[in-house]
């Protein structure tokens, strides 16, 4: 889970620390990409390979149909778009009963097969396997943030007017943001359906937005050890919790207070949050 989410946020960084986009979308670019794993998986009898790149293509396509729109947008309109978005896919997913089975779930989804014979079953081959790709996205972002598009869109970030006045096409580099970070957000979907074996519609909820976005906002953005440490993070603390022996009811509430608090005292305190590098504005 510490890989999915690593992936979850160094993706999410690539919008919100590099671009200054606050998006509420993510969960269902998440959401997105599980559903299309299942289908590749599952109706088109792909192995993981041809799956992960079926759903890396299929989600940043997707994207566009937000990513366009509402990329014209800009501060609170943008955010109010990302939060329409989010709720039509979440409404499709749980309502299209012929298509996602809505709220029964798929159940049944089929191990990882990779080279053709390689069957990715327990827990540590596929902590291998989860751990090669997160380390795969967390360096192929590392060197997106260093190359001449990752500071260009930090130019945007930084002064949008001022980039467009050295001709920059600032709208052109947003809706790539937009679609290279959905693109990788959906293998973060493919690991988990492969992995929990079963999907609905709540996994990818408003819900699971904001902590998407929490975990970005409490490790930091601009930088890529910031959304590490806030995926460890978030992911550890209902561990941490449930170790001390605190009752499941109990835990969950005090981890949504947590978040809360944190996210309040970084905005306040350190608002580029525990590890980042660029405060939010």
């Amino acid at each position: 889970m510490i890989n999915i989410y690593i992936i979850l946020t160094t993706s999410t960084n690539l919008l919100v620390g590099m671009t200054n986009l606050l998006s509420l979308g993510q969960a269902a670019l998440y959401g997105i990409g599980a559903y299309l794993a299942v289908l590749a998986m599952m109706v088109l009898n792909l192995s993981f390979i041809p799956t992960l790149i079926f759903v890396i293509i299929g989600t940043s396509l997707l994207s566009l149909l937000i990513a366009y729109p509402s990329l014209r947008l800009r501060g609170d309109y943008f955010v109010l778009a990302t939060l329409g978005f989010q709720l039509i896919v979440f409404t499709i997913l749980y309502n299209w009963v012929d298509v996602t089975r809505g709220p029964y779930g798929i159940p049944g989804i089929p191990s990882p097969i990779l080279f053709g014979d390689i069957v990715i079953t327990g827990i540590i081959p596929y902590l291998i396997l989860s751990s090669i790709l997160a380390v795969g996205v967390v360096s192929l972002f590392f060197k997106l943030i260093y190359s001449p598009f990752g500071r260009a869109l930090k130019a945007v970030r930084d002064d949008e007017l001022s980039a467009e006045a050295i001709g920059r096409n600032v709208t052109a580099l947003k809706i790539w943001a937009f679609v290279v970070s959905s693109g990788f957000i959906g293998i973060s979907g493919l690991l988990y359906a492969s992995y929990v074996s079963y999907i609905d519609p709540t996994s990818f909820n408003l819900d699971e937005a904001i902590f998407i976005l929490s975990a970005v906002i409490i490790g930091g953005t601009g930088n890529i050890k910031g959304p590490i440490i806030g995926a460890v993070f978030v992911v550890i603390l209902p561990e941490l919790l449930r170790f001390v022996g605190l009752p499941d009811s109990v835990a969950a509430n005090l981890r949504q207070i947590i978040y809360g608090l944190m996210i309040i005292i970084l905005m306040r305190l350190r608002p580029q949050g525990l590890a980042g590098e660029y405060a939010l504005r």
